[in-house]
């Protein structure tokens, strides 16, 4: 299934014309220079490059030998053609990222759309601006494989936690295996569902699966990262009554309440009772959902901080992605938004419309702004504007205020990018 892309150029007489046709919003922006005066044989010089490979080639042929053209890479085709003021270049190829430079540029690339505009000349007419149109790549899941879709929901629905799942059979054999389908969907009462789902490739059944159903009760751990490398190892299928605490490394230490046995090295462990199993189908991918209600908790008092509550540093659990992928959540991968439980922000409609329809503010930085109760009032953004506060801030970012107007956006997009919300609507309304 191929990504389709399509790149338009529109001839624009300057910068400020692009603009306003808020082609900006459409995606990367590159150039050619004077694609008039150029043969079509010494048009064609760009590089294609999708994040994280190296740029392939595309060169015209060589009028000096002869040669013909060379395309460098099979991910890229690309097939254009050149008239006086419209330029359609079609991509297709399965990257997720594209950008276009002009060959007669190489050294001097745009970083970004707004560096790109600033650095534009005012006259513009032999200069040809690209921009993108972004398709969706729409699946219908009755039309695709069972592992296409998988994968796809797998990358799309993540990070996930993890349910490193301690069960027994009748007989008494413990299971250990770690499922990503999981997550808490009930504080009172406490309830966590989880769901070993059926194997794509044969339509067997998961022991974890046939346990729960002969014995219903789990002990449902947690997974941090030095713990992380046993646990995948626990996933391996090994034959019924193979014990993967053996096999993994784990230490098991007996429940209060339940029969199955919990994981000493996890950092929390929490007894449950299966309420029900759902089963989803009896088709290979289908999913069966375990719904445990927790009877008991154990927290290892070494991930709590002075409030007695869970450190998610401490903690440092880890998450599952698509294919081999796994996340840390803990040290930089951490942020905080702030909640509206109590408050009622303004919202983005109510936003000053040259605000909200910023080519710098991000859509992120739109929401930090509309989760406000309500904007500054007019004095309060007059006595910013002449306090010393605002002095040293334009200091800082070494701008003279002759140029505060051109730069106002960006100066509130940093702000905000620091948090600092109150200040940028400040900026923003000077």
């Amino acid at each position: 299934m191929r990504y389709k892309r399509i790149l338009q150029c529109i001839r624009v007489a300057n910068a400020d014309e692009l603009r306003d046709n808020n082609f900006l919003q459409c995606g990367e922006i590159g150039k050619i220079k004077n694609p008039q005066s150029s043969k079509i044989n010494c048009l064609g010089i760009f590089f294609v490059r999708m994040k994280g490979l190296e740029p392939p080639r595309l060169t015209a042929p060589d009028p000096k030998s002869g040669a013909a053209a060379n395309y460098a890479t099979s991910a890229a085709f690309v097939n254009w053609r050149c008239k006086c003021n419209l330029i359609f270049i079609i991509v297709l190829f399965f990257g997720l990222s594209l950008e276009i430079y002009s060959a007669f540029n190489q050294n001097k690339t745009p970083q970004n759309c707004s560096q790109f505009i600033h650095n534009s000349p005012s006259s513009s007419k032999n200069y040809c601006y690209f921009y993108t149109k972004y398709l969706m790549l729409t699946i219908n899941p009755l039309e695709v494989s069972v592992p296409r879709i998988h994968n796809f929901l797998l990358s799309a629905v993540a990070p996930r936690p993890i349910c490193f799942a301690s069960t027994i059979d009748a007989a008494g054999n413990p299971n250990l295996s770690p499922f990503s389908f999981f997550n808490v969907f009930s504080a009172n009462p406490p309830i966590a569902i989880f769901s070993p789902a059926r194997r794509g490739r044969d339509n067997t059944t998961k022991h974890t699966y046939e346990n729960v159903k002969e014995v219903k009760e789990v002990v449902i751990n947690v997974v941090n990262y030095d713990m992380v490398q046993q646990a995948s190892l626990a996933s391996t299928e090994y034959p019924k009554g193979i014990n993967e605490f053996t096999k993994a490394g784990f230490t098991p230490i007996a429940s209060q309440i339940v029969k199955p046995f919990r994981v000493k090295e996890s950092p929390v462990q929490m007894e449950c009772v299966v309420e029900e199993v759902v089963e989803l189908g009896d088709q290979g991918g289908a999913g069966n959902l375990v719904i445990c209600r927790i009877v008991l908790m154990h927290i290892d008092e070494s991930v709590l901080n002075e409030k007695g509550t869970i450190d998610q540093n401490k903690i440092d659990l880890v998450a599952r992605l698509g294919g081999d992928l796994y996340c840390r959540a803990s040290g930089d991968a951490l942020f905080e938004v702030a909640k509206p439980l109590t408050t009622i922000g303004i919202g983005v409609d109510q936003i000053p419309a040259t605000i909200r329809h910023s080519k710098v503010l991000t859509g992120n930085n739109l929401g930090q702004l509309g989760n406000c109760e309500k904007m500054p009032s007019a004095e309060e953004v007059d006595a910013y504007k002449n306090s010393e506060q605002f002095a040293h801030l334009l200091s800082h970012l070494n701008i003279q205020m002759d140029y505060f107007a051109a730069n106002q956006h960006i100066i509130a997009k940093h702000l905000l990018d620091e948090g600092n919300v109150a200040e940028a609507w400040k900026i923003l309304l000077i």
